[in-house]
């Protein structure tokens, strides 16, 4: 049983999400839980230094929270046919939006997160700057992040930008090879250097281990020289037209080369690409 947590603020950009999710494994048995935080606001305050009661808390956040995931959970029943394989269970927070999901992965033996990620101004803007950035860097479990404009299609490619450095522990990969087998998908791993240059020892040494670790699947290496490696990445994934991008949140310099780009509003491959951050496990 996959236990999955799907943190929503009620948008459409969070219900896209949701329902990728729900498409996504629909074969396989899950417990979804949907998972949303209130912050608290001085107004309940009214400027006074005092922290609310549970009674307060209760009417003013919980309880009208509580409401909105019914009709989420209403809404889901709705658009989607019966599924045995899956049971849905609904949670409200308030206050710090990481601690929570935090808690919640912990407590619930959470296995992925699946978040929603919003505005085409770019990916800067989005990791930086919301939730599902704050999760991606802050909160240690594999995140699948679904863009607003992504809709669910079968999983035939996955694309893996790396640098062939790897700093992790190869078990880390788990969650990949694992869709990859159920989705029966394909595997490209993806080398972009800024220039012209021969693999070092200990780079051709880890292409070869991600050769052998991922063996039981179709994969295949791709090597890309461009100045800009996320142009590269952005033109890998739409020739190919991949289904989804992963990256591994520990390999920062290389991650943050591909996400934290300057020129944000030039870069568009993931306004429609969902993207999976595999983190290692405390």
């Amino acid at each position: 049983m996959k236990n999955i947590l799907l943190p929503t603020d009620f948008s459409e950009n969070s219900w896209n999400a949701i329902k990728y999710a729900i498409q996504f494994f629909e074969k396989e048995a899950c417990n979804f839980y949907l998972l949303h935080v209130n912050r608290l606001s001085n107004n309940i305050m009214d400027g006074s230094p005092y922290v609310a009661s549970e009674e307060v808390l209760e009417a003013v956040y919980t309880k009208p929270s509580k409401q909105k995931l019914r009709k989420v959970l209403k809404r889901i029943a709705n658009n989607f046919l019966p599924n045995k394989n899956h049971r849905f269970y609904s949670l409200t927070d308030y206050d710090f939006f990481i601690e929570s999901v935090r808690k919640h992965v912990l407590e619930k033996n959470i296995d992925i997160i699946v978040m929603g990620t919003k505005g085409a101004s770019g990916l800067k803007k989005i990791i930086v700057g919301s939730n599902t950035g704050d999760v991606i860097t802050k909160v240690k479990c594999t995140t699948l992040a679904v863009p607003e404009k992504a809709e669910f299609t079968k999983l035939k490619e996955i694309a893996f930008p790396t640098d062939f450095s790897l700093s992790y522990d190869i078990q880390i990969l788990q969650p990949l090879s694992d869709m990859l087998e159920k989705h029966e998908a394909a595997l490209r791993i993806l080398h972009v250097s800024k220039k012209k240059a021969n693999l070092n020892i200990e780079q051709k040494r880890n292409s070869e281990l991600l050769d052998d670790y991922f063996n039981n699947v179709i994969h295949s290496f791709h090597y890309l020289t461009n100045a800009k490696i996320e142009d590269a990445i952005q033109c890998f994934a739409e020739i190919r037209n991949t289904d989804m991008m992963c990256m591994v949140a520990k390999n920062l310099n290389y991650f943050q080369q591909i996400l934290f780009h300057s020129k944000v509003e030039e870069i568009s491959y993931h306004t429609e690409t969902p993207f999976l951050v595999l983190h290692e496990k405390n």
